[in-house]
């Protein structure tokens, strides 16, 4: 039972501070169908700024806000080469990524920095409410944070703002023609998901104790792992169940690595078992269809 426990706890922080990163990536890829790349750079960044800032003395909430207004940055600069210069998605998310790594570097000055015996958000949050750190106040903290985040995200998806920004990733000449200016939500969506992807890495970075500059790699594909099984485990309907549904799907992720790792498979494989199950996800939707004879259309190919 203490094994039982210890798994399902580390999988629920670890479901709530990754799901920053995977809303990020729900955002981009499902509302605005923006394939957008940067995500393992920004997922650094936020680690990197976070962590300096946390060394140099500055709060700790202050610094994560920093690291969210980074992130933001980072996401500005790939909507912007969209937008405004005609570089195609795909290709603006690359360089941004490839761009970030040395920033990253730059403001690590080397490529880790510990947060070892530094104040963090969760120490922090121990002073403020007396209680003592462990996994199960890891959690309160994470799970506070995904209330602020979520209730923020369901009220202003639904703002009028928001509405645009979701009707622009569904028929963005329709929405054009209706007089929105199309290239503001996409910067303003694209944005505003890097800047959830930047929470994530300086969460993430806080909680183990220090920023790398590795940290970020294969994140994308765990956002859209996360997403993808949280669609097709709860295939939710309306925004609030999507955002619960995306969470969701974090924590499976996460549990499903976190009992590989205890059933001794090594880390070097993790990748081939998210690829499985991403593959699994999204073969689930497909095998349905089949079963029912529905028609299917073809894969999209971007």
């Amino acid at each position: 039972m203490d094994v039982l426990s210890s798994i399902l706890s580390f999988s629920i922080y670890e479901g709530l501070v990754f799901g920053f990163a995977a809303t990020g990536v729900y955002i981009t890829f499902r509302v605005l169908g923006f394939p957008d790349l940067s995500v393992d750079g920004s997922f650094t960044l936020g680690a990197a700024v976070s962590a300096v800032l946390i060394i140099a003395g500055i709060n700790p909430f202050v610094a994560t806000l920093a690291a969210i207004a980074a992130g933001i940055s980072a996401g500005l600069v790939t909507s912007l080469l969209n937008t405004k210069l005609r570089i195609p998605a795909l290709l603006a998310g690359i360089l941004v990524m490839v761009g970030l790594w040395s920033v990253n570097l730059r403001i690590m000055s080397g490529a880790n920095i510990s947060l070892l015996r530094e104040a963090t958000i969760f120490t922090k949050a121990s002073e403020y409410l007396g209680i003592g750190t462990g996994t199960h106040f890891s959690i309160l903290v994470a799970g506070i944070l995904a209330l602020i985040v979520f209730f923020a995200l369901n009220w202003f998806l639904r703002t009028e703002i928001g509405l645009a920004l979701r009707a622009t990733g569904d028929n963005e000449q329709m929405v054009r023609g209706f007089g929105v200016n199309t290239d503001m939500t996409l910067i303003l969506g694209v944005s505003l998901a890097n800047g959830l992807v930047a929470l994530s890495g300086s969460v993430v970075a806080q909680g183990q104790g220090f920023a790398d500059i590795g940290m970020g790699i294969g994140m994308i594909v765990m956002g859209l792992a996360s997403v993808i099984i949280g669609e097709t485990l709860f295939q939710p309907k309306g925004v609030a169940r999507l955002l619960i549904a995306v969470i969701a799907g974090a924590f499976v992720y996460r549990l499903v690595i976190v009992v590989a790792l205890r059933l001794g498979m090594a880390p070097g494989d993790l990748k081939l078992v998210t690829a499985v199950l991403v593959i699994m996800a999204l073969a689930v939707p497909f095998i349905r269809k089949k079963m029912r004879s529905e028609w299917i259309p073809p894969a999209t190919r971007w």
